[in-house]
This record gives C-alpha cells, structure tokens and sequence, in this order.
C-alpha cells in the first residue's frame, strides 16, 4: 500500500506581502477522504491558503507539513487546477501527455492514460484540436483530466468554476465529485455559497486572512459561530 502524504497540518501560518500581513497564524488539520472547501469573501486570503499550501508560496513563519515530512513524496502527491488554467501551445492530448512525461511515464504508458483522462473530460472527439482554442470551460475540463490524469492523493482546485456559465459550472462539479469518488482528496477555494453547498464535506471560513471557523459542512451552514461566518451566510457585505 503506497504512504499517505497526508494529513495536511497548518501550524501557525502566516504570510506576508509588501509589508501587510495577508494571512494570520492559520493553524488546522486537513485529512485525507473529504473535501473541504476554504469558503469566504473576495480578499479573504483563500487563493493565498491554497498556493502556499501547494508550495507556490513559503510562509513568512509557521509552517506547511505533510505526512512524513517527504519533500518529494509530497510534491508528487498532489496536483493543483488553477481558476485560470495554463494550456500549453499544444494539442489538447499533448497537454496531457506533457504532464504525464514530467512525472516519468514511458511513451507507450501515457498514451491510453491519455485517452481515459479524455475520454473522462468528454473531450475525447478534440483531442487533435490545439487547447487554446477550447471554450473556457473545455480548458478548465481538460485541466482537470491533466491534474487527474498524473494521480494525486490530493487535488487543490482554485475557484475552478469562477468564470463558467451555469451548464459548464455543472460538468465541472461533476468531474470534481468523480475525481472525489475515484480517491482523491479535494481541497478547494469558492466564494459561491451553493457550490459549497453541493459540494463540502468540511469548511474553512476565512476573513481577512484568519481562520474563523473549522467545521463539518453541515454543522457550519445550520449554526456557524462566528460573527463573520453569519453575515456572510445572509449576505451581508463583509469588509
């Protein structure tokens, strides 16, 4: 049985930009099997939390600790789906493909790897086609099959649906839920009360780049405890 790289601890982290401090000694523990959603208002520090949980940021102090402390065996564990996604000037198979070589995979492995991941996406019928000429939510489809593809133990995704119509919004959060289902722990940032809905087990409710709540998902939207947390559930302009 392959070793988990997690849980994921934040032990009192913080970071700093221009000299304001964005995020303020965040400390929890995620593991492994849900999928929690880092949910609060634009600026709330969520996008931050992901990228220096990912190691796309170093903390000004506290730390980011996986299971084992494996440098390596952490990077490998984990993918991460931006709300922008990069699409190399490349087929929209290559795409994949690249990503599978970075981690090692022989050519003759990678290709029916590649057409399951498209085959997944429902992009099978334009995987000749280049991938910058896919609608946005093709891209953001075919950035979910290159990240599910390479088989992380831990997909972060951020605000993966921000800038998709309702229909695209819907096949994305399908691919999330069968990514979940296949065993990959989602950890994720939105500030869409109902995709949060749909979709968290637990919630991590930032403001202002502090941790205010750490709950199951069902407990938070029933009876949140701070202040913050409920004017943003009645939709209340937070500052």
């Amino acid at each position: 049985m392959t070793a988990t790289i997690l849980p994921l601890v934040f032990d009192g982290l913080c970071f700093d930009a221009r000299g304001e401090r964005l995020i303020h000694d965040l400390t929890a523990t995620l593991r492994g099997g849900v999928r929690t959603i880092l949910l609060g208002p634009n600026g709330a520090g969520k996008s931050l939390t992901l990228r220096l949980a990912h190691g796309l940021l170093r903390p000004s102090a506290g730390s980011v600790c996986w299971t084992g402390n494996r440098a390596q065996a952490a990077r490998e564990g984990q993918a991460m789906v931006f709300q922008r996604p990069v699409m190399l000037r490349r087929s929209v198979a290559a795409n994949v493909d690249y990503a599978l070589a970075l981690r090692g995979l022989a050519r003759a492995a990678r290709r029916s790897l590649v057409d399951e991941a498209l085959a997944r996406a429902g992009l099978g019928d334009v995987a000749g086609r280049p991938a910058r000429v896919l609608s946005a939510g093709e891209q953001q489809r075919l950035a979910l099959a290159r990240a599910w593809a390479v088989g992380p133990e831990v997909l972060f995704l951020d605000e993966p649906t921000a800038n998709l119509d309702p229909a695209a919004t819907r096949t994305v959060e399908e691919m999330i839920a069968a990514i979940h289902e296949a065993g990959a722990t989602i950890i994720m940032t939105t500030h869409d009360l109902g995709q949060a809905h749909r979709l968290a087990d637990e919630i991590l409710f930032l403001h202002r780049g502090r941790l205010m709540e750490h709950m199951a998902a069902a407990a938070f939207f029933a009876g949140p405890q701070s202040a913050e947390a409920k004017a943003f559930l009645t939709g209340d302009l937070l500052w």
